[in-house]
């Protein structure tokens, strides 16, 4: 495909929501596996809802993703700034540029200046709905001579300019997820192009960039496809080229609704916290609404781009499901190295008062290995502190009866004994220590196999299974072992 120009538009309203991640995701992915640009503008003109940071935000909750901006609106040295040949990128940057085109909108009969006040809106649509029909501007202002507009205008009256579509009308366009499309003017409105502050909405502002930055495909949320018509009907006004079109479904919680923050994370920023790795949400993420030619599920960012077209993009929404996602997120963390989970666990393990920042300074050998002994069981980063609970404080809860019975062998008092007397011979216990440590009990006792390491393990953990023996006892050191093998004697041995 030529030359392939896609675009990530999102406006700065707050945090990037998961379903914006997607689609700037599938606008990525196609870009890369056509040889493409992905290009980052930034929609600002609704100035009610802007919110201060979200542009900073936004490109840093695409770089954590691996989603790399070639053109546009980018973060260098921790500031903001724009890099192509088709800026400014921001919207609001644009302002005269919009107000050319509604210029010859207006001057070519396809948009007119409308004066309806707010009130007189509201009891139009009012009326609408009572008599069943679909709320929409009911064309008052469409024949005002430009003239007298213009002198209503030089009076210091308010206005806003609207487009004016031709009666009863067929707009047919064609999406590549949703196939052709037709829509009668008849049941669109005519829409606000420039509102009384100058700013453009949308629908105008979308349309000029789109064109004046040689975008080829316009992929976006469905929730679009209605004001498409609209879109296309103003590229035929200009006269100019359509680019292709391709609505997304949404993303949908599993009662097929809308996620929404009523239901939890939300926002890249939520699953960042969560301790999900960017790798594991993309491949997931990727899987919510599009599917690969064969079966699988597990997709580094390059198997997406290689294998990645909008044809398998389904038309229905797609549903987000946490425990599909968690076990992708797991598949992730068991392949990572354990310093790189260490180093993502570090917070976490402060916050929960496991660990110090001295600690972190002093003993990283020693949390690394606490860290490595869970890493297998995690979905998570955030579900080290309760994974590795076990390693903190005196007391032991038993698994089950049969821990019970494995800690009543009559070798168990011989073997705490030896295991008392190895302990009071070093000062601290370090890593070579604790991995010779059962060699010499065995040694001094004779007991060996099942019958060693199983009661040892009981009586630090209170499982018959789990991670290797030699790394719970340097996690827990000697006096935390010290004290679990009181308690476990005093509670369950007496």
């Amino acid at each position: 495909m030529e030359n392939v120009r896609v675009r990530f538009a999102p406006s700065p309203t707050g945090y990037l929501h998961i379903g914006g991640l997607r689609t700037a995701l599938y606008n990525y992915l196609f870009a890369r596996n056509n040889k493409g640009k992905f290009i980052l503008r930034i929609e600002d003109t609704d100035r009610t809802r802007y919110v201060e940071g979200a542009i900073e935000n936004l490109i840093n909750s695409l770089e954590w993703a691996g989603i790399d901006i070639d053109e546009g609106v980018v973060m260098e040295d921790g500031k903001i700034t724009q890099k192509g040949e088709y800026g400014p990128y921001i919207q609001s940057e644009r302002l005269d540029i919009y107000k050319k085109y509604v210029d010859e909108l207006i001057e070519n009969g396809y948009a007119y200046y409308c004066f309806c006040s707010k009130e007189r809106l509201d009891e139009v649509r009012e009326e609408q709905k009572i008599k069943g029909l679909i709320p929409k501007y009911d064309g008052f202002c469409r024949n005002i001579p430009i003239e007298e507009a213009k002198k209503r205008i030089a009076n210091g009256e308010e206005y806003v300019v609207r487009l004016k579509l031709p009666l009863n009308k067929d707009i047919k366009f064609y999406d590549i997820v949703r196939g052709n499309i037709t829509i009668n003017t008849d049941d669109i409105d005519d829409q606000v192009l420039l509102k009384s502050d100058g700013y453009p909405t949308y629908h105008l502002a979308v349309v000029v960039d789109d064109h004046l930055m040689n975008i080829t495909h316009i992929v976006r949320g469905e929730e679009w496809l209605a004001s498409a018509p609209k879109h296309v009907f103003l590229y035929e006004a200009f006269g100019w080229e359509v680019p292709e079109y391709v609505h997304l479904p949404t993303v949908l919680n599993k009662d097929r609704k809308k996620l929404s923050k009523r239901q939890g994370d939300v926002s890249v920023e939520d699953f960042r916290e969560s301790g999900y790795l960017p790798e594991g949400l993309i491949n997931y993420l990727a899987l919510v609404g599009w599917s690969p030619e064969g079966n699988e599920e597990i997709l580094s960012m390059e198997d997406l781009i290689e294998q990645f077209s909008f044809e398998r993009v389904s038309k229905t929404g797609g549903i987000f499901d946490k425990n599909k996602l968690n076990w992708v997120n797991g598949h992730y963390i068991r392949k990572s190295s354990t310093e790189r989970i260490t180093d993502l666990a570090i917070p976490y393990l402060i916050e929960s008062g496991y660990i110090t920042e001295e600690d972190v300074e002093n003993r990283y050998d020693w949390i690394n290995t606490m860290v490595s002994t869970v890493q297998e069981s995690l979905s998570t980063i955030k579900e080290v502190p309760d994974k590795v609970d076990i390693f903190f404080g005196k007391e032991v809860e038993l698994e089950n009866e049969e821990v019970l019975e494995v800690l009543k062998g009559e070798q168990v008092p011989t073997l705490f004994a030896a295991l008392r007397e190895e302990l009071d011979s070093v000062e601290e216990l370090d890593e070579e220590f604790s991995k010779r440590l059962m060699k010499k009990i065995q040694k001094k006792t004779g007991i060996k196999g099942k019958n060693l390491f199983m009661p040892v393990r009981s009586a630090l953990t209170g499982n018959l299974h789990g991670p290797e023996l030699a790394d719970v006892i340097y996690v827990l050191g000697k006096q935390n072992i010290l004290k679990r093998i009181d308690y476990i004697e005093e509670n369950y041995l007496k």
